[in-house]
Formats: structure tokens, C-alpha cells, sequence
């Protein structure tokens, strides 16, 4: 049996998303069983400590499609229904969306 580096056997894909003063990380992980599930970090910096806050959601492939579904069901709310005037678009336009692995290992997550 090969003998992997913790972080080789779990991290197998990675996105982080800049959005203003929070950064979101996306990342595939592999259990020991090598199965799959994904990890949602929200990371935002304390301004008075410097320190960062972390929430982070464990979402398994049993649950991928149905979470995909009712969050695709809540933004199509809100575009549609609460705000059908407002420019989405916008933000992919100017959005600042890193993909990678080139600094997750950081102190942000």
C-alpha cells in the first residue's frame, strides 16, 4: 500500500473567490476510503485582531444535487423575483475569482 502525505491523499481541487472583504474556498476533498465530498470555507478578516473567522460547510455527494438545486432555486428567486432590475452581470464583469492551489495554504483558511 502506498503511503501518501495527508494533504496529497485529501486536497483534490481547489477555487477561491475574492468577494470584497471575504474570500470563499471551494475544495474537493478525498476521505481514506477514497470517496469525495466538498468543503465551502467562508474566510474574513477580523479588523481589530487581524485574525481570521471562519465558517465552512462539509457537503456530501449524496447531498450535491440537491443542494445545487435549492441553491440554484434561491438565486433564481432573487434575481427573478426581488431584484429583475438589478445587473448581475456586473460582478462577473468585475469580479476577482482565483483559481488553484497557489496561496489556499495560507493564514486566510
Amino acid at each position: 500500500m502506498e503511503d501518501f502525505n495527508k494533504n496529497d491523499r485529501e486536497e483534490i481541487f481547489s477555487k477561491k473567490i475574492r468577494a470584497g472583504k471575504r474570500t470563499y474556498f471551494f475544495d474537493v476533498k478525498s476521505t481514506r476510503g477514497n470517496d469525495y465530498y466538498i468543503t465551502i470555507t467562508e474566510s474574513k478578516k477580523k479588523q481589530d485582531s487581524g485574525m481570521y473567522v471562519k465558517h465552512k460547510i462539509f457537503l456530501y455527494k449524496e447531498d450535491f444535487n440537491k443542494f445545487m438545486d435549492a441553491l440554484n432555486e434561491t438565486v433564481g428567486h432573487v434575481k427573478t423575483e426581488l431584484m429583475p432590475e438589478y445587473d448581475f452581470e456586473e460582478f462577473s464583469r468585475n469580479s476577482d475569482y482565483e483559481y488553484g492551489h497557489d496561496d489556499h495554504d495560507s493564514n486566510e483558511d
